[in-house]
């Protein structure tokens, strides 16, 4: 279960930019990526719920809101929030349900963020797809970002397939299968070149993040 972490990710980035040279021009153009890292919390992941099918901005004015609100997200702040409150947060009705029904595995001790700490990726994607609105892509944000597993390649994020479009110049209909095919040879760092990827897409468009 190999993880990153601030003493070995340059040193992936650079093993990476030695083996593709696409990966390597946009560290020379850009300089690293930052090691985008979050708790492994629940408030970690009703920032990824908002993320979810919108622009970063728009989740990030909601999260922003919230936290205004309520200050540190927790299960039963989040419960005792009602629907127009959520709304005046930004929720969509979709995510009012999605953020209710973490928060309640949480609570009522179906769900424990502690014991994924040290499970394996397979019994992550289980446990966490139980719960209403988290799908393939918030897990696989969440084991990147949150756990710093390392070899994650999250084809859900738009973002990311752009830039890997952009980057090795693929035609616009290219598969999956092919888009899959092209980050085997990164492995077992997918999840780094992901960054690297990300790093070069938001460069490029001047993206500010705000969280």
């Amino acid at each position: 279960m190999e993880k990153f972490s601030e003493g070995n990710f340059i040193a992936i980035c650079n093993k990476l930019a030695k083996k593709d040279k696409e990966l390597s021009s946009i560290i020379k153009k850009h300089g690293h990526p930052p090691m985008w890292t979050r708790p492994a919390t629940f408030q970690t992941l009703i920032l990824f719920i908002l993320e979810q099918q919108v622009s970063l901005a728009s989740a990030y004015a909601a999260f922003k809101k919230l936290k205004e609100k309520i200050g540190f997200v927790t299960p039963s702040k989040i419960l005792s929030l009602s629907d127009a409150e959520l709304r005046s947060c930004y929720f969509s009705r979709q995510k009012i349900v999605y953020a209710r029904e973490l928060a309640n595995a949480i609570q009522k001790r179906q769900l424990s963020l502690k014991k994924l700490h040290s499970s394996h990726e397979d019994d992550i994607r289980h446990e966490l797809k139980k719960i209403k609105g988290i799908g393939d892509w918030t897990v696989d944000v969440y084991l990147m970002h949150a756990l710093q597993r390392t070899d994650l390649f999250p084809l859900g994020d738009i973002a990311l397939v752009n830039s890997l479009k952009e980057v090795k110049q693929l035609p616009h209909h290219v598969t999956k299968e092919e888009m899959l095919t092209i980050a085997e040879s990164w492995r077992p760092y997918r999840t780094v070149a992901s960054m690297i990827l990300w790093h070069a897409y938001i460069q490029k468009r001047g993206i500010k993040l705000g969280v």
